[in-house]
């Protein structure tokens, strides 16, 4: 039997009725899960994968990014990012060349069917917010957004204080080992 995902409606019920107080941060998550299936659903229909949506998004603002800066601008890490140019190369999106001058780094860029996508999936997504903000007055629209802004600052003054960074996967793995917990090295503590 396979897992499916909560749907939005049990999303809503579980928030109204089992945790009508929960934490912030869980309300966040669940309403982003809720605009993101949204747009999922509307992307499939047009046999786009909202991993790729993310990319695109970012290169149709500016292509002949390299690799490491669109996983950094896309908030992943590098493997999802290659794996995901890939499979958008393959579908004629993007092509990835690198250039003279610099040999080590790719560079991402779209094609002419990856920049056309764009009049046919940026609506998608303005219909998710349009169908989310339904009945919303625009003042409380206005206050969400100052809000989230402000979690968003607060959180990122508060990584920058405490000198804190994204661990990889890699680095997560070693971690623990044999039960026990382990610090990052001293060089992956200082990145």
């Amino acid at each position: 039997m396979s897992h499916q995902p909560p749907t939005t409606q049990s999303i809503l019920r579980h928030w109204r009725e089992a945790v009508p107080d929960d934490r912030l941060a869980h309300l966040v998550k669940d309403a982003t899960r809720a605009l993101v299936r949204a747009l999922q659903m509307r992307l499939a229909e047009h046999a786009v994968s909202f991993g790729h949506w993310t990319f695109l998004r970012i290169l149709w603002e500016g292509d002949r990014l390299t690799q490491r800066e669109l996983s950094e601008r896309a908030g992943v890490m590098e493997p999802t990012t290659f794996a995901a140019l890939k499979a958008m190369a393959r579908l004629g999106y993007i092509r990835r060349r690198k250039f003279t001058g610099d040999r080590k780094k790719i560079y991402v860029l779209l094609t002419a069917k990856g920049r056309r996508l764009r009049t046919r999936l940026v609506p998608l997504a303005e219909d998710v917010n349009r169908v989310a903000a339904r009945g919303v007055k625009p003042a409380a629209i206005a206050t969400t957004r100052g809000v989230l802004l402000a979690i968003i600052e607060n959180l990122a003054r508060d990584e920058r204080v405490a000198d804190m960074r994204m661990p990889s996967t890699r680095e997560l793995a070693r971690l623990k080992v044999g039960g026990r917990q382990r610090r990052l090295p001293k060089r992956a503590r200082q990145l």
